[in-house]
């Protein structure tokens, strides 16, 4: 009976030797083997190293603690064949029962891995869209713009929308009348440009000029011009709109007419109209 009791004792502190081992081991590994992008800070990497350390640790775990089990009772001159086939039939239940939790884990480990998206980015997934408040190996937590929170399975995360990684863009379309200078207006537009990036308070988030690209569309009110300039990610949403207000102010001192739609409503009988103010010329024979 000593015999038997060292030996059990032996497993069990095998077992809890290994487990300590690996839960101390596996993060050193995922560090060393994970791609990391160049910007990422240690912060980002500790997030990543944990979420994906936090599955192995658990797969592996379970792993020593089964053949412990089964080694235990091995000792103890317990029959295992019929507790291994009953252990076998229980996994494949267990595995159909908690297959979307299993789908979770995994899509949530490649969504790690391979750094879709970290804490703060604002992105779009499963036709939501807001901040990253939190990723887990099973689910991520997003914070919409108005306050909601949404709570997504990471298995019905197919693909990610991320705009706030490595770079972001302005793109602004301004719209003027037809019968302003196109030249002039590309002037006035790359001065305000130009004024931003040399704005002690915006300019460091610009990291390029912006400047008047082309004209995109000749509508129905106006000629359209398009605006383009690169930013740090996440700051294009507050150098867009201080652009549109250096454009409006700008405008208002060059007079340089923004067309807006303008529509007349009559009551009663529709007035008596002047031909000529329909841009009908009447003729007489």
């Amino acid at each position: 009976m000593l015999g038997i009791a060292v030996k059990v004792v032996i497993i069990i502190g095998v077992a809890i030797a290994l487990n300590i081992l690996q839960k101390k081991m596996i993060p050193r590994v995922i560090i060393t083997c994970i791609p990391k992008v160049q910007e990422e800070s240690r912060e980002h990497i500790a997030i990543r190293t944990k979420a994906m350390a936090y599955v192995f640790i658990k797969i592996i775990a379970i792993l020593i603690w089964t053949i412990g089990f089964v080694m235990v009772l091995g000792v103890l001159k317990v029959d295992t064949s019929a507790l291994l086939a009953t252990l076998g039939i229980a996994s494949l239940g267990i595995g159909f029962a908690i297959q979307n939790i299993i789908r979770d884990y995994i899509q949530g480990f490649f969504i790690v891995i391979e750094d879709w998206y970290r804490i703060g980015d604002w992105i779009t997934i499963a036709g939501m869209e807001g901040e990253v408040e939190d990723i887990s190996p099973r689910r991520t937590v997003l914070r919409e713009i108005n306050g909601t929170m949404h709570v997504i399975p990471n298995s019905q995360i197919p693909f990610a929308s991320n705009q706030t990684r490595d770079w972001a863009r302005i793109n602004l379309y301004v719209t003027v009348a037809y019968k302003e200078d196109i030249s002039h207006v590309y002037q006035i537009l790359n001065s305000v440009c130009d004024e931003l990036k040399d704005d002690p308070d915006f300019g460091t988030n610009l990291t390029s000029t912006p400047s008047a690209m082309r004209v995109s569309d000749l509508g129905d009110h106006g000629v359209d011009i398009c605006i383009r300039g690169y930013t740090k990610p996440g700051e294009q949403w507050g150098l867009t709109g201080e652009l549109r207000k250096r454009i409006k102010n700008r405008f208002d001192q060059e007079g340089i007419e923004i067309p807006w739609p303008h529509t007349k409503v009559y009551f009663g009988n529709m007035p008596e109209i002047d031909p000529a103010e329909r841009g009908i010329v009447s003729t007489t024979s």
